[in-house]
């Protein structure tokens, strides 16, 4: 089986709100989950878009396979480093702040 892929690593987004996208376009084709992406209202809409895009790109460069025979057979995201922050708070007191990173992964096969 044929297989094209595409990885984004640490990316400055938790896991959780790039699976809420991910989630809506597993198991789609690749053209029906571009459509589906351009007009969804979240940011992580676009990382996705462009990670989907670039799988697209690799299996035409790869196996000459054309967007519309693509579908997406795998796509998960990981969580990744997180970077510890603190904020500063009442009376000489820190918050902790934990800024969330990812990885994305993006698997396509030919129908």
């Amino acid at each position: 089986m044929q297989q094209a892929t595409a990885k984004q690593t640490d990316i400055k987004m938790p896991a959780r709100k790039i699976r809420r996208v991910i989630d809506l376009v597993r198991g789609k084709t690749a053209v029906e989950a571009t459509r589906m992406l351009k007009y969804m209202p979240y940011f992580a809409a676009r990382v996705v878009e462009k990670n989907l895009n670039a799988a697209i790109a690799n299996a035409e460069q790869k196996f000459g396979a054309k967007a519309a025979e693509l579908k997406i057979s795998e796509i998960f995201a990981d969580e990744s480093v997180t970077l510890k922050r603190a904020r500063p708070r009442a009376q000489g007191r820190m918050y902790k702040r934990f800024k969330r990173t990812s990885h994305l992964t993006v698997k396509l096969t030919k129908n």
